[in-house]
């Protein structure tokens, strides 16, 4: 048989196919040569296949039966053969085949070969592809090499054995000796993978970080060296010496600084050397200084010191690569609830990123314009958004309305400003702001009774010929029906009055009616005002019967049915319209994140306080109730109870049956699926009743201290505790779900059961996104009966999309305070 050609020859063929079928087809005839050497035994040219067929493999083509004879040549004691052999079981073969565990007795014979480089090859598959098996057997011959005292095979070691920890986190304890001289070895490449690999220890184990924060003078002492060394060609990048192991000792230091003080303190100093004396024209000097940065921001540093880090981020922001803008900026987001005054003084450049073309730069910069508004800056920083309103991407119109209508309701300077502020957002950004904006302007508009007639004169000039942004037609066409008269009478003192008749009051509203560009929403807003307008006005009352009149055959249902019910009013319940028409009262919000409220001041002095009252006492549908029977899976489990009497069966349709599987928090059996025929249940009146007279619940400071029920992948849920006056047995639990991450959590829902004894009750919660880095939480109210004072036991379900996944996840919660329960 011919001797097969050269990979070099192999790669020159290749890339003369001018098509991918011409590709296809040499690729296919070289494979069929290799299994065919593969077939015969052919130890010759073994080697020289492999490469080839590792080479086709990185062009993405199968090379899987290529397996086998790497394991030969890894075999082989030829260190050319041995070379190509583990380079191809790196590539070709992974833990989830079980073909790699035949490679194990070879990598542990050469872990111990005299050479060192055989010896490398193993360490560096071992810590490419070892599965937890390998790593079990050969974790002592590893722990062995680190211990060498040649610095090529420890550094290869030090990082075979970080690959041995993640897999085997148990085996942590056999390096812990091994570890102790590797900071005082002189070779830079062993420093790096050492640190590497203390800093995976300290990720890992709480108790190896209590261990290792002894260290931190060491760890100074060769941060100091390297900023301070002078020129050395063999480290140098850019001017600054190994600036890989600075950063890689930097982030160690954060690790090892967190939450502690006396480490923290050591390590202030050097901190400052490094962010005063990092040169910052060079891209290695920038990622040194961020790398500063963050470790300032999250040890317990000095007040200055924090500052420097937030100036040094400022002066990322006037960097000309967009890279480094958007790191600083989302730094800056990350700590501007933390250090807010630092971050105000940057308020000019940060706004001034509003401005760049780069989509993601000028979103980061929106939302960290949004977190640094407070009542001495509304007005200005509001001008700059609204600017940014009227000129940004359709993408940011959304978010930019609506954190706009957020900051103007916690910082409004007057009312006026408020209604002017919402009214050019809605004349901007009308058709993208959210469909929550309409009744919040509406009820703004409402009880602010002094701005009636500015307002609706306002409105009106509005929409004049312009019906394109249907929720300001919306809350035009409502003020108009509520303040009709104000407009026509032209009691404006606001502004200087216009004079308006009814009928061209009139005309406006059956302009919005026929117009092609109204909804059908907007179209019921329209007929409504103008039937309201009938007690308003006196001259035009046969117009609007007429007009009412003509829609009772639209073939718009909604509409159809208003009209009819309208004409009704004027025909035999004319008595009784002024009464049902008159206007509405001022309205009170109702706020549906529980007692209470965290105020944020965003630097602010003093805090508006924020008055809470107790909720009303009427019925309030649940769409949890009864959806998580036998949540726990035994035989004493009470479904979610609503708030009014029900005779609905125990059974939610037998799909929810045993939600979570054999659950089961009393040690009793699993329950079975219910039978089709359940008896009927009738609850007696629960939690609500007879609360309209008494405050619903005590004040907060019982001294029931709060507990943390759910904390992993960066959702953390807390549970904080109040009792109810008039039902001593009822414990109502205010849950706060937050995210740490970098991305919103979505669709998050959060269900709950309690065994039988106790009864259940999840009110709505106040959203159903998580927001991004700890800015906002979801809150709910879960109220419990518990009439026999049995200690509190609960299981919890969490659901939400995050990262374009659907995650879900159970926890059992058995911790609850004494004086939540007793």
């Amino acid at each position: 048989m011919p001797a097969p050609i050269r990979l070099r020859e192999l790669i020159r063929t290749i890339r003369t196919a001018r098509t991918q079928a011409e590709e296809r087809e040499m690729i296919q005839k070289e494979c069929a040569a290799i299994r065919s050497s593969f077939r015969e035994e052919d130890n010759t040219y073994r080697c020289r296949n492999v490469a080839k067929l590792l080479y086709m493999h990185m062009l993405g083509y199968p090379a899987h039966f290529g397996q086998l004879e790497c394991l030969k040549l890894i075999a082989s004691q030829k260190f050319t053969d041995k070379r190509i052999g583990y380079l191809g079981a790196m590539l070709l073969l992974d833990e989830r085949q079980d073909v790699h565990l035949l490679m194990t007795n070879c990598i542990k014979n050469d872990l111990n070969h005299s050479t060192q480089y055989v010896q490398g090859l193993a360490l560096c598959t071992l810590g490419c592809m070892g599965s937890s098996e390998m790593c079990r057997d050969l974790a002592g011959e590893v722990e062995k090499l680190l211990k060498t005292s040649n610095s090529y095979l420890r550094k290869k070691a030090a990082l075979c054995a970080v690959h041995v920890i993640r897999k085997v986190p148990e085996l942590m304890e056999m390096f812990l000796p091994a570890t102790k001289n590797l900071l005082n070895e002189k070779n830079h490449g062993v420093l790096h993978t050492s640190v590497v690999l203390l800093t995976e220890m300290c990720e890992r184990s709480p108790d190896m970080l209590a261990h290792f924060r002894k260290l931190v003078p060491q760890l100074v002492r060769i941060l100091k060296n390297l900023i301070m060394s002078g020129y050395s060609p063999e480290h140098d990048v850019s001017g600054i010496s190994d600036p890989f192991l600075q950063v890689r000792i930097l982030r160690l230091l954060r690790i090892l600084g967190r939450n502690d003080d006396d480490s923290s303190e050591a390590m202030n100093d050097i901190l400052a050397q490094v962010a005063t004396n990092t040169e910052t024209s060079k891209n290695v000097g920038n990622a040194i200084l961020y790398e500063t940065v963050l470790t300032i921001m999250d040890i317990k540093s000095e007040s200055g010191l924090r500052v420097l880090a937030i100036n040094i981020l400022g002066r990322f922001l006037l960097n000309n690569d967009k890279n480094i803008r958007y790191v600083a900026l989302t730094s800056l987001l990350k700590t501007v609830q933390t250090d807010h005054n630092a971050v105000q003084r940057h308020r000019s450049t940060i706004v001034d990123c509003l401005k760049d073309l780069d989509v993601s730069i000028k979103r980061r910069a929106m939302e960290l314009s949004f977190a640094l508004v407070n009542g001495n800056n509304i007005r200005g920083m509001m001008k700059e958004l609204l600017y940014f309103l009227d000129s940004c991407e359709p993408e940011f119109k959304a978010d930019c309305a609506s954190g706009i209508f957020l900051a103007a309701e916690k910082y409004a300077p007057s009312k006026r400003w408020h209604i002017d502020t919402i009214m050019r957002v809605l004349t901007t950004a009308g058709s993208y702001v959210r469909d929550d904006a309409v009744p919040n302007l509406i009820q703004l508009i409402t009880n602010s009774v002094e701005m009636h007639a500015y307002t609706v004169q306002r409105l009106y000039k509005a929409i004049l010929g312009d019906y394109s942004q249907q929720p300001l037609v919306q809350v035009a066409a409502w003020c108009i029906g509520e303040y009709g008269d104000l407009l026509v009478s032209g009691q404006c003192e606001e502004e200087e009055p216009i004079q308006v008749t009814e009928d061209e009051v009139l005309d406006i509203l059956e302009s919005v009616l026929i117009s092609n560009m109204s909804t059908s929403v907007t179209r019921g807003y329209a007929l409504t005002a103008i039937m309201k307008l009938s007690t308003r006005f006196t001259c035009t009352v046969n117009r609007i019967k007429k007009v009412v009149s003509i829609y009772g055959s639209s073939i718009d249902v909604e509409l159809q049915q208003r009209a009819v019910e309208y004409n009704a009013l004027f025909k035999k319940y004319d008595h009784m319209r002024s009464a049902l028409l008159e206007r509405m009262p001022v309205m009170e919000k109702v706020t549906t994140n529980g007692p209470t409220e965290i105020v944020q001041t965003n630097g602010e002095t003093e805090p508006a306080p924020l008055e809470t009252k107790p909720p009303p006492s009427g019925p309030q549908p649940t769409s949890q109730a009864n959806d998580l029977l036998d949540l726990l899976g035994g035989n004493d489990i009470t479904p979610v109870i609503p708030t009014a009497p029900t005779s609905k069966p125990a059974s939610a349709g037998g799909e929810l049956l045993d939600l979570l599987g054999d659950i089961n928090l009393t040690g009793a059996p699993a329950a079975s699926p219910a039978p089709a025929s359940v008896p009927q249940i009738s609850q007696p009146p629960f939690l609500l009743d007879g609360l309209s007279s008494q405050p619903l619940f005590n004040d907060i400071a019982t001294g029931i201290p709060s507990i943390t029920a759910y904390s992993k992948n960066g959702l953390k849920i807390e549970f904080t505790f109040e009792r109810s006056n008039t039902n001593p047995s009822v414990t109502v639990i205010t849950i706060q779900a937050s995210n740490s991450t970098e991305l919103d959590m979505t669709d998050f829902v959060f269900q709950a059961a309690v065994p039988k004894t106790f009864q259940l009750q999840l009110l709505s919660p106040s959203s159903s996104i998580v927001p991004a880095f700890n800015t906002g939480t979801i809150t709910q109210v879960i109220k419990v009966l518990n009439p026999q004072k049995q200690q509190l036991r609960m299981r919890i379900k969490l659901t939400y999309n995050h990262k374009g996944s659907a995650m879900q996840d159970l926890a059992e919660v058995n911790n609850f305070p004494p004086q939540s329960w007793q």
